[in-house]
């Protein structure tokens, strides 16, 4: 019975595996109990160089400073660490024991730190944007800003929602609104305008849509703008821009994206006002086509936005430097 309870619960009479385990646990729990950093380092550079005054001079502080460090270090290990003579020092026998582990701890760090800064220059660069912009617009320029830059991989972000850039770890992103927005760097990128959109085979069909008025005979197909961005752009205000007032600019399906919108309008079942950026596939297939040559302006922009601070990395300035540049030759 006991053999049976020891299997069942993973017990193990092997005095080596309890004694690992204890180990480990005793790893997890325990608490690095260090001396100062600055002592360290002190101490490192000083038995190196063999000089205090090399050291303090390599570390911008007084040769009194790096004495003073060494000496705190000593007092915490209760040992002398270097043997002084009027022009030198050289490690005492303890001190020879602590050299090569400290100097490898600080090597250690340095690597650590070299791979952040190398990851920040190059390596991963995450762009949230508006999955209906990415796969639009963003996705068919993406190649240009790879063989510009070789070293930095793109990973895109679909999303419409607040980011939270370091909970999110997310470099930079785009977003469709009036902006700008508070303790962000934000610069517009493309500024909205809106057209009317329907299927080829609407225009001449049972009810042919020849003017604005025609419109009465056709389902106006919505976007949930305001719900994505505080933006507000609807069928009312194109209506109002074309002169009509007895269409009824709020009756139809409303869609949460304009991809939804925009398709449901190549398949013939009605008009979509969505984003010329949008569109622009579309149009120039033949897909759809843009009615009455009215194009609806906006306040609206797409925004390229990030914490100021993130324009100091090499990775985030190349890509804002490279989608400003190709914004601008939209215009």
């Amino acid at each position: 019975m006991k053999s049976t309870y020891a299997h069942y619960f993973g017990a193990t009479n092997d005095k080596n595996s309890l004694d690992n385990s204890n180990k480990l646990n005793y790893k997890k729990n325990m608490k690095r109990r260090l001396p100062s950093l600055n002592a360290l380092r002190a101490f490192e550079a000083a038995a190196r160089l063999g000089r205090v005054n090399g050291a303090a001079e390599e570390l911008n502080v007084t040769p009194a400073a790096v004495s003073h460090q060494i000496k705190s270090l000593e007092e915490y290990f209760g040992v002398s660490l270097f043997r002084r003579s009027v022009r030198r020092i050289s490690l005492t026998r303890a001190g020879e024991t602590l050299l090569p582990q400290v100097t490898d701890g600080f090597d250690q760090l340095a690597a650590a730190c070299k791979l952040l800064l190398s990851e920040e220059e190059t390596g991963i660069l995450t762009v949230s944007a508006p999955p209906t912009l990415a796969a639009k617009w963003l996705v068919q320029r993406l190649q240009d800003f790879n063989m510009r830059h070789p070293e930095i991989s793109v990973r895109l972000d679909g999303s419409v929602g607040l980011t939270r850039f370091e909970e999110d770890d997310v470099d930079v992103a785009i977003r469709f609104g009036a902006g700008p927005y508070e303790d962000l760097h934000a610069e517009p990128l493309i500024a909205e305008t809106v057209l009317a959109v329907c299927a080829p085979s609407l225009l001449n069909g049972d009810k042919p849509l020849k003017t604005p008025e025609d419109l009465a005979h056709h389902t106006l197909l919505h976007v949930d703008w305001q719900s994505k961005s505080g933006a507000k752009v609807d069928w009312t205000m194109w209506l109002k821009l074309a002169g009509v007032e007895h269409i009824d600019g709020r009756r139809g399906p409303q869609f949460n994206s304009e991809h939804l919108s925009l398709a449901t309008a190549v398949e013939g079942h009605g008009i979509a006002l969505v984003g010329e950026v949008h569109a622009r596939d579309e149009l120039a297939s033949g897909r759809v086509v843009q009615l009455f040559d009215l194009v609806l302006p906006t306040e609206f922009h797409y925004w390229l936005v990030c914490p100021p601070q993130y324009l100091d990395r090499p990775k985030v300035k190349a890509f804002r430097d490279w989608i400003v540049a190709e914004a601008a030759s939209e215009v």
